[in-house]
């Protein structure tokens, strides 16, 4: 539903009756935090517990066909033939200098390419899709591209997700891993659920039909270790797990080598290629090559900020902050940055200039906070 220039989820009158304060995101009016607690309460409760984040605003879309897999694999990294019914990945779309379009998460399911990408990619990556389907499909391709405006997209994310989500649907999810997917009846609505997330932290992404989201989320709400949460705790949960953000940490000037994202891409696909601007990446890769590297940060004195600089002991810019946050895990300030090839080790000291006063910083490996995935 459009407000002006914002479009508003199916939760925003949920969001309002909770005291939520709105910002701008992305075209959306989204929540950033609530008036029983603020970005760093929730934070902490959904470490602690489990919080609700509105990830509607994100694009899902459905790929079909029986050439969907030779279709997606032209797009994005991952090997998506070896990829089995019910199981995620993570993936990126690549353009043509070897740079990240955007990041992506691909669920085989048994017939179709569930795709879900960023909010502020949303247009970018339909259209991309939209304009390779026609094309192979003047091939005589059978593919097709499915955008799914239908369904609203709700992350509950934190310790107490799978006991929160087995009491409404009756289902024993202690065998449902990280990174897999599947159809569950949640209050007797059928939604598609993938155990996944932003905040390094246990929990799940819910696809729900939009004329059923509210009813779905008040559900979940009604265990009180559940809360609502925005997007103000969303970003410094996924900077504590070392998550990128499209746009802050990764761009289209931005190589899988340089982002440490090498593992992305398939086994397969480093042998065959195949991927728009493969040729590049795939160059970098064998040769581990790039003049930059994605660095973790800890730093003594304020919190460092986007665009901060960079500097080696001796005062050389050698780099610059990407995202930065007092992390409310740690107690400490940390940052993501990009720094010249040979000063991204672990434990190499390094300078970062905030408030035109240079302060202490060392390379830490990421993520910042261990991850807590559902794993065997």
């Amino acid at each position: 539903m459009a407000t002006g220039a914002l479009r508003r989820t199916a939760l925003y009158e949920l969001h309002k009756a909770h005291g939520a304060k709105f910002g701008p995101f992305a075209g959306w009016d989204m929540p950033l935090v609530y008036a029983d607690q603020g970005a760093l309460d929730s934070h902490l409760h959904t470490r602690m517990y489990a919080s609700i984040f509105d990830v509607s605003h994100m694009l899902q879309t459905r790929i079909v066909g029986s050439d969907r897999h030779r279709f997606l694999e032209r797009l994005v990294v991952a090997d998506l033939k070896e990829l089995s019914v019910g199981s995620s990945t993570l993936s990126l779309f690549t353009n043509e200098k070897g740079g990240i379009e955007d990041d992506t998460i691909i669920t085989q399911q048994h017939d179709s390419l569930y795709v879900v990408s960023n909010a502020g990619c949303a247009d970018k990556d339909y259209a991309h899709l939209q304009q390779h389907a026609k094309a192979m499909q003047a091939q005589g391709a059978d593919v097709k591209v499915q955008r799914i405006e239908d369904h609203s997209l709700v992350a509950l994310q934190g310790p107490a997700s799978q006991r929160t989500l087995e009491r409404l649907t009756g289902v024993d999810l202690g065998q449902m891993m990280f990174m897999t997917g599947c159809l569950i009846d949640i209050k007797g609505v059928p939604c598609h659920v993938t155990r996944s997330g932003y905040t390094g932290e246990d929990g799940f992404e819910i696809s729900v039909p939009a004329d059923a989201a509210v009813a779905v989320t008040q559900g979940l709400l009604e265990n009180p270790e559940i809360k609502l949460a925005g997007l103000g705790a969303r970003d410094s949960l996924r900077l504590e797990a070392g998550l990128c953000l499209y746009g802050s940490d990764i761009d289209s000037t931005t190589t899988p080598m340089e982002a440490n994202l090498v593992w992305t891409i398939g086994k397969r696909r480093r042998v065959e290629g195949g991927f728009i601007g493969a040729d590049v990446i795939l160059d970098q890769v064998a040769k581990k090559s790039g003049q930059r590297r994605r660095i973790g940060l800890v730093i003594e004195g304020a919190p460092a900020r986007a665009h901060a600089k960079v500097l080696s002991p001796e005062g050389e810019v050698v780099g610059e902050v990407t995202s930065g946050v007092p992390a409310p895990s740690l107690g400490k300030n940390i940052a993501m940055a990009y720094v010249k090839k040979g000063y991204h080790k672990k434990d190499t000291p390094l300078k970062v200039v905030v408030r035109n006063r240079m302060q202490d910083a060392k390379v830490v490996r990421m993520p910042f906070v261990p991850s807590n995935y559902h794993k065997i």
